[in-house]
């Protein structure tokens, strides 16, 4: 008998050998999600608003994405509004409620970036106030300061999960004109700004090393020149990773495959509006990035890169127009869920758009679709 127990001890002691290792190996790998442009355009407002108790709640816009959020380690999203306070307003001068930035957390967004040409609308105060608002609901955000004192000591930022560290940088190409008020301080792009933060972001000992950029040309569906130079000038620094957004429509990905004379490369030139009230084609959507990363050796290497479609799906329901952004995939063959078969085909309309651009343009990074209740990339 004692042979038996000393088998069975045996095999449980590897058991848990082979358990713990595998503990081990997933803090060896991180999930990323990167989300495009968060707007906050008038009917955005108009559509939160609680008349009756004077609050907002945006919970139901992620409704429908918030799972594919949350299931990632890091979700990352450009808030491209300020949260001023009152009057709240769109476009040309964002102001929304705190209350969107409450929803992105409570769907799963760990980190939101601020440098983008909308962060100096409401001038000093209205910088200092998104900050504010932000570190009161405890959401991670970089790209914007209230003093240089602040961005030395915050800058980079370093998000950790467990015992893998990112380093996350974001500048803006500029702030719509409108010139940022001492002392507070928006991340400008430029080479020999960017050249001195990612040594600093050097100095930490990163394992990844993310820019996310606001730049290109509105409308514009094909990288311009301008940021095809900033990606390999950013790349030849040891840049990981470029994302990118402030075109409104998507732009194409690229993933480098390391080989023995260069590491891995993941670039994607633009993500569209993840939620905006943008209706015109290729502007009522967007993408949104998951990278896996795997540690390999002393460094970590992208080992699957896929992109979700999205759509923004506008109803009309007891007179006020609402928003959800939509995984295209999951509902493409679901036309009972639109009210008005004409919001059927217009997402039909841009998953078809979408699909065509990003199969010729994209480099090793496909579609993740939904298929027999889960997503696989195809």
């Amino acid at each position: 008998m004692s042979g038996v127990f000393l088998t069975i001890a045996f095999l449980l002691s590897l058991t848990f050998q082979i358990v713990g290792q595998d503990t081990i190996n997933t803090r060896d790998r991180i999930t990323l999600v990167f989300i495009g442009d968060i707007m906050g355009h008038d009917d955005q407002i108009k559509s939160a608003e609680i008349s009756e108790t004077d609050s907002f709640n945006y919970d139901d816009v992620f409704s429908y994405i918030k799972p594919e959020i949350s299931g990632a380690d890091i979700a990352i999203g450009n808030l491209e509004v300020t949260l001023a306070g009152p009057p709240y307003t769109g476009y040309p001068l964002f102001s929304s409620p705190v209350e969107l930035a409450v929803a992105c957390k409570n769907a799963g967004i760990d980190c939101l970036v601020t440098a983008n040409n909308h962060t100096a609308d409401r001038g000093k105060t209205g910088i200092a106030r998104t900050i504010n608002r932000l570190d009161s609901i405890g959401m991670m955000h970089t790209g914007s300061f209230r003093d240089q004192e602040e961005r030395d000591s915050l800058y980079p930022l370093i998000i950790r999960k467990e015992d893998v560290s990112l380093a996350l940088l974001n500048y803006t190409y500029g702030t719509n004109r409108i010139k940022v008020p001492e002392p507070t301080i928006v991340n400008i792009l430029d080479k020999d700004l960017i050249a001195d933060d990612i040594i600093k972001a050097q100095a930490n000992n990163p394992d990844i090393i993310i820019v996310f950029l606001h730049w290109g040309t509105e409308y514009d569906t094909i990288p311009s020149k301008s940021q095809t130079d900033m990606a390999e000038y950013l790349f030849s620094l040891g840049v990981d990773m470029i994302i990118g957004s402030h075109p409104h429509v998507i732009q194409k990905m690229i993933w480098t495959k390391n080989d023995t004379l260069r590491k891995d490369k993941f670039l994607v030139y633009s993500l569209g509006n993840f939620v905006s009230n943008q209706s015109k084609p290729m502007r009522d959507g967007g993408l949104m990035v998951r990278v896996e990363m795997t540690r390999k050796s002393d460094s970590f290497e992208v080992t699957n890169a896929g992109y979700y479609i999205t759509w923004v799906y506008t109803p009309v329901i007891d007179n006020r127009k609402r928003f959800y952004i939509l995984p295209c995939s999951k509902f493409e063959n679901k036309p009972e869920l639109f009210s008005n078969p004409s919001d059927y085909i217009r997402m039909k309309s841009f998953i078809d758009n979408s699909r065509s651009l990003l199969s010729n343009q994209n480099i090793n990074v496909k579609e993740y679709i939904y298929n027999d209740n889960e997503w696989v990339i195809f």
